[in-house]
């Protein structure tokens, strides 16, 4: 009988303490049986899977989660090849040592319908010579591409043609050399452009432009495209407006850097008239020189219209909006403007009825008068977003409560002084907010539970709540949201100091419909981890 003590021979080590001391007697040769029965099994399975034809491997691959597809093309060439070949998203950022390997890279991917090329900011400059060679490239390996950003400089207009013009919907470059729009025609399915810098490299009237970067070899013929306007030159830089009229199926135009002067965009304005959507960054013009008739054509139509640091022509803008168009749905307004100018668009608007999202961040240029102007002639606003108003008070916000109690869904009030400066202006809003769906104070540092807590009570239907960088709140403030706010689903407590580790437990833990949490790592304890993985609440 053996005896229950372990016998150390002399000489020997003693066994380790944390292996059952019965195995220490477990012959090799079975332990090295079983290794070896459990890799048979697995190349039994293996090779029953690899059974299956590749059209079946790609059906299964394609019901994978994007979690989970990454770890499929890791098991052998085969299904590294499959998940490459079934690939239809790609985002690639190029660099010198990397651009020359592109072709060959990018032909692996032949099933790819939207791809994003973004340089390496040390390899900018390198990268800038290369891009018609890149284009090319692009059009010979992906024949169904249908959203496409190349930011890796400028590109002529004639190398877009030798993308993939019928299937094309949605393309986003850096600029134009020359700078013409004469190959927008060429795409009859493009709705989406966005052009990221729009002053022109010199003079547009120049016979040639010695910055283009269109490949002096190139045999590119734009006859070969089936068009009706084929003869024209996509690279002509002879004035635009005295090109044929071509109506343009682009939906949304987003330009940045518009200078002053005529730069030719009379033609783009004027054949843009299915346009839904205009965003403008940092513009002082609109590159048709003093007259806006053009520009009054493509507005007439619009939906949403965003102005960023556009102060040089935002007045007019919003004056032609006011005059022309019925259907705008959507405001945004940064950084730009007059106060007259914006009162006067508020009080004459002719889609007064339709509107329904206003964001405005207008420092010093938004004051009670254009609040009170909107709670009396907006009254179907679902949402409204204030930044950083310093001028508008307490008062003010007290008119939009009553005004819009009916239809306000989102409220955002970021960095707002008059939270700070009035007590109980939280409580008064909530009491005619009763609708409210999504809630932003974001940024309000002087923000006490007290506040936020009184007016959650009156908010019961909140499902989205931004409370990032206030740095006043504590625990108080998310036991107030557990019992206000039984349909919450997505919280950000980004930067809230006063937030501990075991509050964000106890949210976690008690928050019935929470599906998305956004903390910092360093305050979410093993504990919350384990009930966000129990509950499927992301962590982020």
């Amino acid at each position: 009988m053996i005896d229950s003590k372990v016998v150390v021979v002399k000489g020997s080590p003693p066994p380790p303490s944390h292996i059952p001391f019965l195995l220490l007697f477990t012959p090799f040769s079975k332990k090295k049986g079983r290794k070896e029965e459990r890799e048979r099994e697995r190349r039994i399975r293996m090779d029953n899977v690899n059974l299956l034809c590749d059209e079946l491997l790609s059906e299964i691959l394609q019901r994978l989660l994007p979690s989970s597809s990454s770890s499929f093309s890791l098991v052998c060439k085969r299904w590294l090849s499959l998940h490459r070949a079934n690939k239809t998203s790609l985002s690639i950022r190029l660099n010198s040592s990397n651009s020359s390997s592109f072709s060959t890279f990018l032909s692996r991917y032949p099933s790819l319908s939207s791809l994003s090329l973004i340089p390496d900011s040390s390899t900018l400059f390198h990268l800038h010579s290369h891009s018609d060679s890149l284009l090319f490239s692009v059009s010979s390996h992906c024949l169904n591409l249908r959203q496409f950003r190349f930011l890796l400089g400028p590109v002529s207009p004639s190398s877009l043609l030798s993308l993939s013009p019928q299937t094309l919907t949605s393309l986003t470059i850096t600029s134009l050399q020359p700078f013409s729009f004469q190959f927008l025609p060429f795409f009859p399915s493009l709705k989406h452009l966005s052009l990221l810098d729009c002053r022109p490299s010199s003079n547009p009237n120049s016979p040639q432009n010695p910055n283009s970067t269109q490949n002096p070899n190139s045999t590119q013929n734009p006859d070969s495209t089936q068009n009706p306007y084929s003869t024209q030159n996509p690279n002509s830089t002879q004035n635009p407006n005295s090109q044929p009229d071509f109506d343009l199926p682009l939906e949304t135009l987003s330009l940045t850097g518009i200078p002053a002067g005529d730069l030719g965009m009379g033609w783009l304005w004027r054949n843009c008239t299915k346009l839904r959507k205009l965003q403008l960054r940092g513009c002082e013009g609109t590159g048709d020189g003093e007259g806006f008739s053009s520009l009054i054509q493509c507005l007439c139509g619009l939906r949403e219209l965003e102005l960023r640091t556009c102060r040089s022509i935002a007045d007019i803008l919003l004056f032609l909006i006011a005059e022309h168009c019925n259907s705008l749905t959507y405001l945004l307004l940064y950084d730009g403007g007059s106060r007259d100018g914006l009162l006067w668009f508020i009080t004459h608007c002719r889609s007064r009825s339709s509107l329904r999202g206003l964001d405005l961040r207008l420092p010093l240029d938004l004051d009670d008068d254009h609040i009170s102007a909107v709670a009396e002639n907006f009254r179907g606003l679902l949402s409204i977003r204030l930044q950083s108003c310093c001028l508008v008070t307490g008062h003010g916000l007290k008119l939009l409560g009553p005004a819009i109690s009916g239809s306000l869904e989102e409220l955002v009030l970021i960095n707002c002084d008059a939270i700070e400066r009035e007590p109980g202006l939280l409580t008064s809003l909530g009491q005619n907010l009763g609708r409210l769906r999504k809630l932003d104070l974001s940024y309000n540092d002087m923000l006490l539970d007290r506040e936020l807590g009184s007016m959650l009570v009156s908010c019961g239907n909140l499902i989205e709540i931004k409370l990032r960088g206030c740095g006043g709140l504590t625990v108080n403030a998310m036991v107030s949201m557990l019992q206000s706010c039984k349909l919450l689903e997505i919280i950000d407590i980004m930067q809230c100091h006063g937030i501990s580790s075991e509050s964000i437990e106890l949210f976690v833990l008690n928050s019935p419909r929470l599906s998305w949490i956004l903390v910092e790592e360093s305050k979410v304890s093993d504990a919350a981890k384990n009930w966000a993985l129990r509950k499927v609440i992301q962590i982020g």
